[in-house]
Order: C-alpha cells, then sequence, then structure tokens
C-alpha cells in the first residue's frame, strides 16, 4: 500500500497515459503523490480499498462512447462518487523504436479505444498489421520500447517522450474532435455548486414495453436536461439492462430530488454514482 495514502491519487498507468495529463490538468498535484494502476478496474478498487484517497479513469469518449470497464465497475463492484470530471482533447500518435519505419511495422499495440478511434487510419495506412491490445495507451509504448520486433503503439506523444519513441505519424484518430471525458472518484460526495451534474444508475424489475418511457418521463415532467443515457447488461441474465444517465443538476436540488424519490417509486433501484461540477468545456 502506498504510504499515507490520504494524499495519493491513483490513475490508469503506467507513466504517460491520456489519463495522467487529464489528472495533472485537473488538479494541483505532485509527482510523487501518483499512483499508476494496471486497469480502470484496479485504480477504483484500490480508492474503494483505502490505498489511495482518489483515482482518476476514463468514462466516456466522443468517437467510442462509453468506457464500459469503468461503467460496470462503479455500479456493480464499488461504492463511490464521482467527484469532478475533465473532458480533453485526444490526439493520438503511432510509434516505435528508433529506426523502424512505417512500412516495417507488422504489429500496432494500444487500449481497444483507441485501436478503435484509429481503425480507419490502421485500415488505410496499415493493411493487414496484426493488432494487440493493452492495458493502456502508455503501457502500449512501454511493451514497443522493451522488443525489438517491428512493432508500433498509438498513444500520446508523452508517452513516445517517456519510453524514448519515435513519433511515425501524429493526430492519426479517425475524427479531428476527439474527446475523452475522465471523472476523478472518491469516497465523499461534493456539495452543491450551482453548476452541477448528476449521473445515476436506474435498475427496473423486469425488461417490458414501456420501461425506458417510465424512467424518461420523470425527467421530461420537470424539465430536467440529459446529457447522456445509455445501457449496459446488468450480469444477471440475458437482456436483464440497466440505463446510465446523467442529468444536468445536483441531487441537494430540488427538482433533482424529487425526480430520484419518484424513481425509487417505481423501479427496483436507483444507485447514485455522484453529484459533481460540471465540466466547462474542453481543457486543452
Amino acid at each position: 500500500m502506498p504510504k499515507n495514502p490520504g494524499k495519493k491519487i491513483g490513475f490508469l498507468g503506467p507513466w504517460g497515459t491520456y489519463t495522467q495529463e487529464a489528472l495533472v490538468k485537473l488538479l494541483p498535484i505532485n509527482e510523487e503523490d501518483l499512483v499508476p494502476y494496471t486497469t480502470e478496474a484496479d485504480v477504483i478498487k484500490a480508492v474503494e480499498r483505502g490505498e489511495v484517497a482518489k483515482g482518476m479513469v476514463p468514462i466516456e469518449n466522443s468517437i467510442e462512447g462509453s468506457v464500459r470497464v469503468t461503467l460496470d465497475v462503479l455500479a456493480f463492484e464499488a461504492n463511490l462518487f464521482i467527484e469532478k470530471e475533465i473532458v480533453i482533447p485526444i490526439n493520438h500518435s503511432l510509434m516505435a523504436r528508433p529506426g523502424v519505419r512505417l512500412e516495417e511495422i507488422t504489429t500496432v499495440i494500444s487500449h481497444p479505444q483507441s485501436l478503435a478511434q484509429c481503425r480507419g487510419y490502421l485500415s488505410e495506412k496499415l493493411p493487414g498489421v496484426k493488432v494487440e491490445i493493452a492495458s493502456s495507451n502508455a503501457g502500449a509504448a512501454k511493451i514497443v520500447s522493451e522488443n525489438s520486433g517491428k512493432l508500433a503503439a498509438i498513444g500520446p506523444s508523452l508517452a513516445a517522450e517517456i519510453y524514448g519513441l519515435d513519433v511515425l505519424d501524429s493526430s492519426i484518430q479517425d475524427f479531428e474532435d476527439n474527446q475523452t471525458r475522465f471523472v476523478l472518484v472518491g469516497k465523499e460526495p461534493p456539495g452543491r455548486t450551482g453548476h452541477d451534474k448528476t449521473s445515476i444508475v436506474c435498475f427496473i424489475y423486469e425488461d417490458r414495453p414501456g420501461s425506458l418511457l417510465l424512467i424518461l418521463q420523470e425527467f421530461a415532467y420537470r424539465y430536467i436536461n440529459l446529457t447522456k443515457i445509455s445501457s449496459r447488461p446488468t450480469k444477471k441474465a440475458l437482456g436483464d439492462y440497466c440505463f446510465f444517465i446523467d442529468l444536468e443538476g445536483h441531487v441537494d436540488d430540488e427538482v433533482v430530488a424529487s425526480v430520484i424519490k419518484c424513481l425509487r417509486c417505481k423501479i427496483r433501484e436507483v444507485k447514485i454514482l455522484g453529484s459533481y461540477p460540471a465540466a466547462n468545456g474542453v481543457t486543452d
């Protein structure tokens, strides 16, 4: 366990990930207080165990949508709160060991989300190249740096600097406005700021016609704006789903408290993932 966990903040590592970049943009923090973990689940569980005070993980990308591991662990395996969020632009670079040329690459390694965000580029520039999955972009860069094969990684240019790789191509994502939303999770629910967002998970009794409408109409009646809605399997039975909803407002707002109270009377469970200050646009 890290020394003085009250000051430590875990993040999806290793060193040089977009998650680390987002974290240092969000909070003034010393590098010695950062603790890298291998997966999103490891970060969240480390917070729950008390190894670190808080944890930073990706939760949503503008191209590929929700980061499923983050949602699943927060919904089904942890009892933590989202305390803050930040959205940063994602500019992927293709990197390899010095001396390796683009046309020599046989394998590309990266996080599944990053590989999906560069699918078109890989198809056009590196057709037929083998693709391998890593737990993070920086982890992929580290793997490439430690192997002598004709490998390449996709990730931030910071990772290339850290692991001594050459950037063969930059801004290789398929869509220019590629952005990822990261959240800081902890054990203390933040207070109301007046510019907040609330994230909840709605569990229904059974899958039947109108289940989603039953939930959505409560927000419509109160003119509450939803900024995101997605569904995920509950992992209990085929066809058994829950709904992840982000809405404007704080649980201490009368109208938000009212909608949650009404939902709890109509559906099996409402789990509050957090009420926290909403990000003010994209942080460069």
